[in-house]
């Protein structure tokens, strides 16, 4: 008999935290399941600071206490990139120019950004260059920085898979998050830049996404030695407010052939060979035109719906019944009223709750413009179905 020890087989229900069993019941699709309680991010603890209602030193764990979110769930195993391509080493971050009120600064990323001068946060910034333009300034800038074998991309790993592997024995989802091949492609180039490349040197961005894959497959390959992985989570941002930002053509020509790759290999070496794997996709914008496109490749769980894109879970929820959700609450209607928020919490909830499958969050970081009373009251709404 396997050892049920959450790597060679899942642990038992009776072993498991009280966040983990939460969490795979969302997995597991379960419907009337006590809904497991998160939130996506926050640009608005400023002005409760500001305002006296959380302290200036409050912690996760403090913040996850005042506003009723469960213990962990899940455990993300990270070191390829989110938003950007994972480069070891990463590009100096240095002051390129100084324009009064404003600076031009080289992120680690190899981007020249302009930043708000004493503030790189809390805020979209412009970006004026990408360091991709061509197969010399890709080689010279980018493509030494994702050799798989770096020592330095393993300095952590004993401690990282020990966690990894306490998580594990909790009964938690072990996810492998990963920056997406849209996203790391438009940080190598930029989005203009990149939606020539498709056209111009479509050459030049097959070795790109070759690089990523090569990156990826050797780190997965590595966190396999040490734990079964439940999930690959792509961050990839691939859609605006009318749909996707490329052609399904494309998705299929440019980004598929290496995630199928990618997920074959990884199910091929799972250490409990009977897990499920999950993937996972977060793309902004309206996400409707891509589901049934990325489900082809086995994507199963979306996130974050937003709404004013024209996302709706119910109604996705309603066309796509396998399909986990994540996200869709409308962060605007926070900062209307109580009322409001009633409204929507009862059109969303009871639906979602008898479907299964679902964790709501603000379908982005809960803005600045939401009041702490507000986001009390959506919070105590929303502990109705805990």
């Amino acid at each position: 008999m396997s050892l049920m020890d959450g790597i060679h087989a899942c642990v038992p229900r009776n072993a498991m935290s009280s966040g983990a069993k939460k969490m795979r019941d969302f997995y597991e699709h379960k419907p009337d399941a006590g809904i497991y309680q998160k939130e996506f991010g926050y640009y608005v603890l400023d002005r409760w600071k500001r305002e006296g209602y959380i302290k200036e030193t409050c912690t996760q764990e403090e913040l996850d206490a005042l506003f009723g979110f469960d213990p962990p769930g899940r455990f993300n195993l990270g070191g390829l990139g989110g938003c950007e391509a994972a480069f070891c080493p990463p590009f100096e971050v240095k002051v390129l120019e100084d324009r009064g009120e404003h600076e031009v600064v080289q992120d680690w990323a190899g981007r020249h950004v302009l930043y708000f001068k004493n503030r790189r946060d809390g805020f979209m910034p412009e970006y004026l260059d990408h360091p991709v333009k061509d197969e010399k300034t890709w080689e010279e800038n980018c493509l030494w920085r994702m050799d798989p074998a770096a020592p330095a991309r393993y300095e952590s790993l004993s401690a990282d898979m020990a966690k990894a592997q306490q998580a594990a024995g909790e009964g938690q989802v072990l996810c492998q998050t990963m920056v997406g091949g849209y996203m790391y492609l438009r940080s190598l180039m930029g989005p203009l830049g990149l939606l020539y490349m498709f056209y111009d040197n479509p050459n030049l961005v097959h070795s790109c996404m070759r690089a990523w894959f090569d990156l990826a497959d050797a780190v997965i390959a590595k966190h396999q030695e040490f734990v079964t992985l439940d999930s690959l989570a792509f961050d990839e941002d691939i859609c605006y407010n009318h749909g996707s930002l490329i052609s399904q053509d494309m998705i299929r020509e440019f980004l598929f052939p290496y995630y199928q790759q990618l997920i074959q290999n990884t199910k091929r070496r799972q250490l409990d060979p009977s897990r499920r794997l999950h993937v996972e996709l977060d793309t902004d914008g309206r996400s409707d035109d891509v589901i049934d496109l990325y489900a082809g490749i086995g994507m199963d769980l979306l996130a974050p719906f937003e709404a004013a894109s024209g996302c709706d879970v119910v109604r996705t929820g309603r066309e796509h019944p396998d399909l986990l959700i994540s996200g869709g609450f409308d962060k605007r209607i926070l900062a209307h009223s109580k009322e409001a928020i009633d409204r929507e919490v009862e059109r969303i909830m009871p639906a979602m709750k008898r479907r299964g499958g679902y964790i709501p969050t603000c379908d982005h970081g809960v803005p600045e413009e939401v009041s702490f009373e507000n986001y009390l009251h959506y919070r105590k709404r929303m502990l109705e179905y805990a």
